[in-house]
């Protein structure tokens, strides 16, 4: 040691420090966009904060039937005002195409249209001397293609081989089919061939890229699937071997059109897990038809972000919240209306729906899927569940840099301080009725840490739903006393 004379001081990392906070409503949606517009990705997750660059990324249509993706791209951004996203498209150009199709086209004003769904790539251009089509033309030499107000856009470069603005070309071409698209595809898996991940396989990928955490999974065109419809309430359940989420499951509104047809469908797929959300039926805004599942992933968020009613935490249930729709439909547009009986019956099932009774429509309903047959408060009220959810998530992000340190007095100190501060905040702001965690006795073997292994009780009451407020109305004759001078 260097010789010193005199006094000095240094600074000691803080024992108690301050806890990771998970995030709570990241929107997580596996289907299919016109990413052949945009030379997007394919399988690959990718991340987005606002509206231009979702659209930069996936590229846009109306048509949500063929890409649901746009669909929550706009209900999420434009409604909701909620981000970030992350969407993985498995439409491929390269896998799901037409045949390839020829035609005669003639120019108007140096231009021809062709389909939206058209691939650049597939393109090839002829032109006719007589009736032969000898000339072969060239993109960015005879001719330009763009994609623009929902057509592929063939333009006639002047200077280049194409001389007329009305002249006769004959075109070859493939359009991509998003019809081709299957469940197989959105269920994806791991494949050994390429040793890449698809489809909702790659859930797992998005916080080692992102650093966030997934916590709603959408598949709208998809998730009515009894199939796709495990398979989500399964990777919600484990995400990363670490991280819980939700589901949203729409039910098929091509085959079930009546609330009772609603819960027999529910039970019939089987959609019965904590951690699905069942939703019925479809809704609409402004002549556009949506599917409820990018609606009520969007209020969840909001709800989440509102600082008076979420405080940045899932405390509090989207239900009676307000939906940016204008109706309810099935998937023919016929239109849906519930009284307060039927909507309540729905709930009673486990089905979320809407409810237009004070003011305008809301989201009406607290339950997972797993009710009534499974009435453990922590697995059927969403908030509720979806607070553990976020606690545990939000636990391990705090914790994760103790493991391998020292298993001493120090550390199981620092651990159960540093949480119980954090969730005395909780209790302070309301987030939820009490919580605490403790390292016990009785649950620390002397087996278990010899190796290694620390266990800590944490006890947590988030806030339920005030689902039922019940008034009981008297006639009272004492106040007739009062006619009494």
């Amino acid at each position: 040691m260097a010789y010193y004379h005199g006094v000095k001081a240094s600074k000691q990392a803080t024992s108690v420090s301050t806890p990771v906070t998970a995030d709570s409503s990241i929107h997580f949606i596996v289907g299919t966009a016109p990413v052949h517009t945009v030379s997007g990705k394919v399988n690959e997750p990718i991340l987005a904060y606002s509206y231009a660059e979702a659209v930069k990324a996936m590229g846009y249509s109306d048509d949500w039937q063929k890409y649901d993706i746009c669909e929550e791209i706009y209900t999420s951004f434009q409604l909701y005002k909620n981000a970030p996203i992350v969407m993985v498209n498995v439409l491929d150009p390269a896998k799901h195409v037409t045949e390839e199709t020829t035609k005669d086209v003639v120019l108007t004003s140096g231009v021809a249209e062709l389909f939206f769904e058209t691939l650049i790539d597939s393109v090839s251009v002829k032109g006719y001397n007589g009736e032969e089509l000898t000339e072969e033309y060239s993109k960015g030499i005879d001719y330009d293609l763009i994609y623009t107000n929902n057509v592929l856009q063939l333009e006639r470069i002047e200077g280049g081989k194409i001389t007329s603005d009305t002249a006769k070309i004959n075109i070859k071409y493939k359009n991509i089919d998003p019809s081709k698209v299957t469940k197989e595809d959105i269920i994806g898996g791991y494949d050994v061939t390429t040793k890449k991940s698809k489809g909702f396989e790659l859930v797992d990928v998005v916080f080692p890229k992102y650093r966030v955490i997934p916590t709603i999974l959408l598949a709208p065109n998809f998730s009515h699937d009894s199939e796709v419809a495990a398979i989500m309430a399964a990777k919600a359940e484990c995400i990363n071997g670490l991280f819980a989420a939700k589901a949203i499951i729409d039910v098929d509104t091509t085959c079930t059109t009546t609330y009772t047809e609603a819960v027999k469908w529910k039970n019939d797929n089987n959609i019965t897990q904590p951690t699905q959300l069942v939703v019925f039926p479809m809704v609409t805004l402004g002549g556009k038809l949506y599917h409820y599942s990018t609606h009520l992933a969007g209020s969840i968020s909001a709800t989440d972000a509102n600082e008076d009613l979420g405080k940045g935490t899932p405390c509090e249930s989207a239900s009676n919240k307000a939906l940016q729709i204008d109706g309810m439909a099935l998937a023919d547009k016929t239109e849906v209306l519930f009284d307060i009986t039927k909507a309540n019956y729905l709930n009673s099932q486990g089905i979320i729906t809407g409810l237009n009774l004070m003011g305008g429509y809301v989201s009406w309903g607290n339950e997972t899927a797993c009710y009534p047959s499974n009435t453990d408060v922590t697995d059927y009220f969403y908030n509720v569940s979806r607070m553990f959810d976020w606690v545990s998530n939000s636990i391990i992000l705090s914790v994760w840099n103790k493991v391998d340190r020292k298993l001493n007095k120090r550390l199981i100190e620092s651990v159960t301080q540093s949480l119980n501060l954090w969730l005395n905040g909780l209790i302070a702001e309301e987030v939820i009725y009490g919580g605490r965690v403790e390292f016990l006795t009785e649950e620390n073997t002397e087996f278990d840490l010899q190796q290694g292994i620390a266990h800590f009780h944490i006890y947590l009451a988030p806030s339920s739903p005030a689902k039922e407020l019940d008034f009981v109305l008297e006639y009272d004759v004492r106040y007739l006393d009062d006619l009494f001078i």
